[in-house]
Protein backbone atom coordinates (compact mmCIF):
# COMPACT_ATOMS: atom_id res chain seq x y z
CA UNK A 1 0.00 0.00 0.00
CA UNK A 2 2.67 2.55 1.07
CA UNK A 3 3.98 1.84 -2.37
CA UNK A 4 0.93 2.91 -4.07
CA UNK A 5 0.53 5.94 -1.93
CA UNK A 6 4.17 8.09 -2.30
CA UNK A 7 3.50 9.32 -5.66
CA UNK A 8 -0.17 9.45 -5.35
CA UNK A 9 -0.10 10.97 -1.70
CA UNK A 10 1.36 14.06 -3.70
CA UNK A 11 -1.65 14.41 -6.43
CA UNK A 12 -4.15 14.38 -3.64
CA UNK A 13 -2.74 16.99 -1.78
CA UNK A 14 -2.35 19.27 -4.43
CA UNK A 15 -5.90 18.46 -5.91
CA UNK A 16 -7.34 18.82 -2.28
CA UNK A 17 -4.55 22.18 -1.43
CA UNK A 18 -6.23 23.67 -4.81
CA UNK A 19 -9.95 23.03 -3.40
CA UNK A 20 -9.51 23.87 0.59
CA UNK A 21 -10.40 27.03 1.58
CA UNK A 22 -10.24 26.21 5.63
CA UNK A 23 -9.98 29.88 8.01
CA UNK A 24 -8.87 27.31 11.25
CA UNK A 25 -6.46 24.40 9.48
CA UNK A 26 -5.10 22.01 11.82
CA UNK A 27 -1.35 23.71 11.90
CA UNK A 28 1.74 21.25 10.19
CA UNK A 29 4.42 20.11 12.60
CA UNK A 30 7.47 19.31 11.48
CA UNK A 31 7.20 15.66 11.22
CA UNK A 32 3.71 16.05 9.86
CA UNK A 33 1.80 18.43 6.91
CA UNK A 34 -1.10 19.88 7.85
CA UNK A 35 -4.26 18.44 8.48
CA UNK A 36 -6.43 20.51 7.23
CA UNK A 37 -7.49 18.44 3.64
CA UNK A 38 -8.30 15.66 5.76
CA UNK A 39 -12.08 16.45 4.90
CA UNK A 40 -12.00 17.17 1.61
CA UNK A 41 -14.86 15.61 -0.57
CA UNK A 42 -12.17 13.66 -2.78
CA UNK A 43 -15.17 12.01 -5.14
CA UNK A 44 -16.38 15.10 -5.69
CA UNK A 45 -13.49 16.25 -7.55
CA UNK A 46 -13.02 13.53 -9.24
CA UNK A 47 -16.09 13.24 -10.72
CA UNK A 48 -15.92 17.00 -11.85
CA UNK A 49 -13.59 16.50 -15.32
CA UNK A 50 -13.44 20.46 -15.08
CA UNK A 51 -12.14 21.01 -11.29
CA UNK A 52 -9.73 17.85 -12.35
CA UNK A 53 -8.35 19.33 -14.97
CA UNK A 54 -7.81 23.20 -13.24
CA UNK A 55 -5.70 21.33 -10.48
CA UNK A 56 -3.77 19.58 -12.69
CA UNK A 57 -2.88 22.66 -14.77
CA UNK A 58 -1.90 24.71 -11.59
CA UNK A 59 0.11 21.53 -9.86
CA UNK A 60 2.04 21.49 -13.55
CA UNK A 61 2.09 25.48 -14.12
CA UNK A 62 -0.29 25.36 -17.00
CA UNK A 63 -2.57 27.67 -15.66
CA UNK A 64 -3.93 29.40 -12.60
CA UNK A 65 -3.52 28.68 -8.97
CA UNK A 66 -4.25 29.64 -5.68
CA UNK A 67 -2.01 30.60 -2.87
CA UNK A 68 -2.57 26.74 -1.13
CA UNK A 69 -1.56 25.14 -4.59
CA UNK A 70 1.40 27.23 -4.98
CA UNK A 71 2.35 26.03 -0.91
CA UNK A 72 1.76 22.92 -2.46
CA UNK A 73 3.64 22.51 -5.10
CA UNK A 74 6.69 23.51 -2.81
CA UNK A 75 6.12 20.44 -0.39
CA UNK A 76 5.86 17.73 -3.27
CA UNK A 77 9.55 17.12 -3.52
CA UNK A 78 9.72 16.79 0.52
CA UNK A 79 7.23 14.25 -0.01
CA UNK A 80 8.57 12.39 -2.45
CA UNK A 81 12.25 12.57 -0.37
CA UNK A 82 10.35 11.44 2.92
CA UNK A 83 8.15 8.93 0.54
CA UNK A 84 4.95 10.65 2.10
CA UNK A 85 5.77 9.98 6.15
CA UNK A 86 4.89 13.25 6.83
CA UNK A 87 1.17 12.59 5.47
CA UNK A 88 -1.54 11.59 7.58
CA UNK A 89 -3.33 8.29 7.27
CA UNK A 90 -6.35 10.01 5.88
CA UNK A 91 -4.27 11.21 3.14
CA UNK A 92 -2.59 8.35 2.23
CA UNK A 93 -6.14 6.77 1.67
CA UNK A 94 -7.04 9.09 -0.59
CA UNK A 95 -4.39 9.52 -2.12
CA UNK A 96 -4.68 5.60 -2.91
CA UNK A 97 -8.42 6.25 -4.76
CA UNK A 98 -6.83 9.23 -6.48
CA UNK A 99 -4.43 7.58 -7.66
CA UNK A 100 -6.23 4.24 -9.37
CA UNK A 101 -8.48 7.01 -10.56
CA UNK A 102 -5.79 9.22 -12.21
CA UNK A 103 -4.71 6.40 -13.49
CA UNK A 104 -7.58 4.70 -15.07
CA UNK A 105 -9.33 7.57 -16.61
CA UNK A 106 -6.60 10.23 -16.96
CA UNK A 107 -3.51 8.93 -17.82
CA UNK A 108 -1.85 12.48 -19.55
CA UNK A 109 -2.35 13.53 -16.13
CA UNK A 110 -0.59 11.62 -14.27
CA UNK A 111 1.89 11.06 -17.01
CA UNK A 112 2.62 14.85 -17.02
CA UNK A 113 2.71 14.91 -12.85
CA UNK A 114 5.07 12.23 -13.20
CA UNK A 115 7.20 13.33 -15.53
CA UNK A 116 7.11 17.12 -13.89
CA UNK A 117 7.67 15.59 -10.06
CA UNK A 118 10.18 12.86 -11.50
CA UNK A 119 11.84 13.53 -14.56
CA UNK A 120 14.65 11.20 -13.63
CA UNK A 121 12.65 8.33 -13.23
CA UNK A 122 13.75 7.33 -9.87
CA UNK A 123 10.82 7.21 -8.28
CA UNK A 124 9.02 4.98 -10.71
CA UNK A 125 11.86 2.91 -11.03
CA UNK A 126 11.51 2.81 -7.29
CA UNK A 127 8.39 2.07 -6.70
CA UNK A 128 8.08 -0.26 -9.87
CA UNK A 129 5.22 2.43 -12.48
CA UNK A 130 7.03 1.91 -15.54
CA UNK A 131 7.50 -1.52 -15.37
CA UNK A 132 5.64 -2.50 -18.36
CA UNK A 133 7.96 0.00 -20.35
CA UNK A 134 10.43 -1.71 -21.66
CA UNK A 135 12.45 0.81 -23.37
CA UNK A 136 13.40 2.67 -20.10
CA UNK A 137 14.76 -0.61 -18.96
CA UNK A 138 18.94 -0.92 -18.72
Amino acid sequence: MMTRSVVAALLVLVILAVSVRDSNPAPASADKYTTRFDSIDVDGILKSDRLLRNYANCVLDKGPCTREGQELRKLIPDALQTECTKCSEIQKKQAGKVMAFVQLKHPDIWNAILDKYDPEKTFRKKYGYDEDDDEDEE
